[in-house]
């Protein structure tokens, strides 16, 4: 499909399915239809006290797991008694008549319920409160996270649900966790790097070719993390002898110039990449806040050269010693032109025009932008 085609395609509102559009979607695009707004939250892993609420059933036999996942549930109780609610509401703020839609960026619940439907009523309370958070009208679109599958029948329920919420709230038919929406000229394609579905990745990569800008909206990052288990990444658990796959999307990203917005990792982070003939411009975003210190933008590393040094002396959450993972980082480290990592959470507004993407993040609750992260322009 050349520009013109998906042009004709995107302004019926739909990438590759000629579906009408969203109405919200069109009742902005009417001023500035290539010059918009999107409020973004990275993990928020909701949850609530007591824990007793959505974790009765937890049936966990592995000690230290158990241990492990009893902790993140009294931390998330702890930051959404009060904190977090204060971020989203901050969050809200972000919207103006330019603002298209709300993304969220995977784990937008903790899991670990014990039962479907406990599952089913933890993702449609925090869809229904953070629907209502943000106006009631904005579409709410939400990729899958490792957390969002994570417990018993947790992943036939989020793929019972979800597709139908995603539907209703893009105004198209979406029946899989790894879809795309057009808006006004630029694709968003949504991956699930939990269980990818390279046919469909690449079906959808190739209707929407005219795209002005490619956004990849994943959990999990395309470029590698510089973490513990930095092999959560696209593709990244394949054996180190079946590399075709990462490295046939990181190409086809690449050639796309695409923008990766993604999440998982707990940490606000630029990766500017450069390689296999084009770029990948990569912004992990974070909404868990947390500790109240996590208000303040802070960089932990920066610079190309720092990539893969804050893996050094760390463990894996069961003890065991983590694996050299330094030819992975050095496949990458030559091309990144601007990398910074901050333990930093709180609310992100992406701006999109013709030849700039800005984001500006709103560190905590922060009245005003932390810092400002150019991906393009």
């Amino acid at each position: 499909m050349d520009r013109r085609s998906f042009l004709n395609v995107s302004a019926a509102g739909i990438l590759g399915l000629m579906i009408p559009g969203f109405p919200e979607m069109k009742a902005m695009s009417r001023k500035g239809r290539n010059n918009y707004n999107m409020v973004i939250l990275g993990d928020t892993h909701f949850d609530t006290e007591p824990a007793s609420v959505y974790h009765s059933n937890y049936n966990e036999k592995v000690e230290w797991l158990n241990r492990v996942q009893r902790a993140e549930f009294a931390r998330n109780g702890e930051m959404w008694r009060e904190r977090c609610p204060r971020m989203v509401k901050r969050a809200a703020c972000l919207v103006d008549d330019n603002t298209r839609m709300v993304l969220q960026m995977g784990d937008l619940i903790q899991g670990d319920c014990g039962k479907g439907e406990v599952h089913r009523k933890m993702l449609s309370d925090v869809m229904d409160s953070f629907k209502a958070s943000f106006g009631g009208k904005l579409p709410f679109v939400s990729v899958v996270g490792n957390h969002d599958i994570r417990g018993t029948d947790a992943l036939k329920t989020y793929h019972d649900y979800m597709p139908g919420r995603m539907s209703a709230e893009l105004g198209q038919e979406i029946t899989k966790t790894t879809f795309a929406f057009g808006v006004g000229d630029d694709a968003y394609i949504v991956i699930d790097f939990n269980d990818p579905d390279d046919a469909e990745t690449d079906r959808l990569l190739e209707e929407t070719k005219g795209a002005r800008h490619t956004f990849i909206v994943v959990h999990g990052p395309v470029l590698p993390y510089d973490a513990a288990s930095c092999r959560w990444f696209y593709h990244g658990k394949a054996s180190e002898k079946d590399t075709s796959a990462r490295l046939h999307f990181r190409s086809e990203f690449a050639r796309r110039n695409a923008i990766v917005l993604c999440g998982h990792v707990h940490r606000t982070e630029l990766a500017d990449w450069y390689g296999d003939g084009g770029r990948i411009t990569q912004l992990t975003m974070n909404s868990v806040w947390s500790k109240p210190e996590l208000a303040e933008y802070k960089e932990i590393a920066e610079g190309a050269e720092s990539y893969g040094s804050l893996r050094i002396g760390k463990v894996r959450d069961d003890g065991k010693p983590i694996k050299d993972e330094s030819a992975l980082f050095d496949e990458y480290r030559s091309g990144l032109r601007r990398y910074s990592v901050s333990p930093a959470a709180g609310s992100y507004r992406m701006a999109v025009s013709d030849d700039r993407v800005t984001v500006d993040f709103y560190a905590g609750d922060s009245t005003f932008p932390s810092r400002q992260f150019v991906l393009r322009g």
